[in-house]
């Protein structure tokens, strides 16, 4: 995606020595673009925890290249099988809602046990993690064409720009490029399909306001900021054609873990007849999972994110309090959308109901992962 009119990803690789990834700083935007450099594993955990990085796809990535770090910088006479065991542990507390960091740390780990030496390890975990990238990438383009395809639908039918609604920031932010669900908006806006996007604010950390609104200026695209708690009088006024989110874990019977604040959307899309689309890769499907309600751990962050609010100040990043001092708050990050409710997902294999029957008319090979 465009960053001032120039090709952007998220995280990459350094050509610098010595070897370092870096990353977007995403506690920064919209105010300023910051880069922000990974030098071993411990500084990607801190990534993942402090949210330099977010969303589930990116996640990923950074966790697969902090196990890179770990492989590139192996102390001598050392146990590898004990050392990547540890990168693994340590990366994988880092955050426990989104399946893609386990995902992509099972696949390091997997395959950088088989390494003989540090060296053949370091070359190893080079070559996957860029896979992991580059493979994000792919996924999220094939997601844009699937959906591109209903927003296009849509606009044949009505005749008129196509209004969307999100809901926290799954734009190429959350991911490695494209994005999950503006990936389709991206791929109608460059067809030429006239659309217009209202941007939930996404409190407590504004990833709307912040991230999407950012992304979605940055590529030109028409988009309108409205607080958490307007989506459904949008919806009663005719002013949403169609919901669309990303999210970071979703059960095997098609149950959706996002961003808190979901379940309200989707269940005010339910009583106004408004679809509402998840747009996910295959990654974030965690087939273990049965009952995401029961079973899927959400995050509780810390109470500071309800009680103040990150602005901008003369140019100088400011935290200002907004609640009576003592005042306590709790913080769930997620919320937990039952199936019924959800149209449709968005996947880079093709769009299908939300329900294991779904999910598997798609992914057959993954039945034998199912577990209930």
């Amino acid at each position: 995606m465009l960053v001032n009119g120039k090709p952007h990803r998220t995280i990459w690789l350094s050509d610098v020595m010595p070897v370092q990834v870096q990353v977007i700083d995403q506690r920064h935007l919209p105010h300023r673009l910051v880069y922000a450099t990974i030098p071993d594993v411990e500084t990607a955990a801190i990534a993942i925890k402090d949210m330099w990085v977010r969303g589930a796809p990116l996640i990923g990535a950074t966790a697969a290249w902090g196990m890179y770090l770990a492989a590139a910088s192996i102390p001598a006479r050392c146990d590898m099988k004990f050392w990547f065991e540890e990168a693994y542990s340590l990366l994988l507390k880092a955050r426990p809602t989104a399946v893609n960091l386990k995902w992509a740390l099972d696949l390091m780990l997997n395959t950088l046990q088989a390494s003989s030496d540090p060296d053949e390890a370091k070359l190893t975990a080079m070559r996957m993690a860029k896979e992991i990238t580059e493979a994000d990438v792919r996924t999220n383009a094939a997601i844009g064409e699937h959906g591109y395809g209903l927003l296009k639908e849509m606009y044949e039918r009505l005749r008129r720009p196509i209004n969307i609604l999100t809901h926290c920031n799954a734009g190429w932010l959350a991911t490695v490029d494209w994005g999950t669900a503006t990936a389709p908006i991206y791929k109608a806006a460059a067809a030429g399909i006239p659309l217009h996007v209202w941007v939930d604010e996404t409190r407590p950390r504004n990833q709307g306001a912040a991230l999407t609104a950012w992304e979605l200026q940055q590529m030109d695209i028409p988009h309108t900021l409205v607080v958490d708690n307007a989506g459904g009088r949008l919806m009663q006024e005719g002013k949403v054609d169609v919901l669309i989110t990303g999210t970071d874990r979703v059960d095997n019977n098609g149950n959706v873990c996002n961003k808190i604040g979901t379940y309200l959307k989707a269940l005010a899309a339910a009583d106004n007849n408004i679809p509402f689309f998840v747009a996910l890769p295959s990654s974030t499907i965690d087939w273990r999972i049965s009952d995401g309600l029961k079973d899927i751990p959400v995050e509780y962050r810390d109470e500071a994110e309800v009680l103040t609010v990150a602005g901008s100040w003369k140019e100088q990043s400011i935290e200002v309090s907004i609640a009576p001092q003592g005042t306590r708050a709790a913080n769930p990050a997620f919320d937990i959308t039952p199936a019924k409710y959800v149209t449709g997902f968005i996947t880079e294999a093709g769009i299908c109901e939300a329900s294991r029957k779904g999910l598997l008319q798609l992914f057959p090979d993954r039945h034998r992962l199912i577990q209930d």
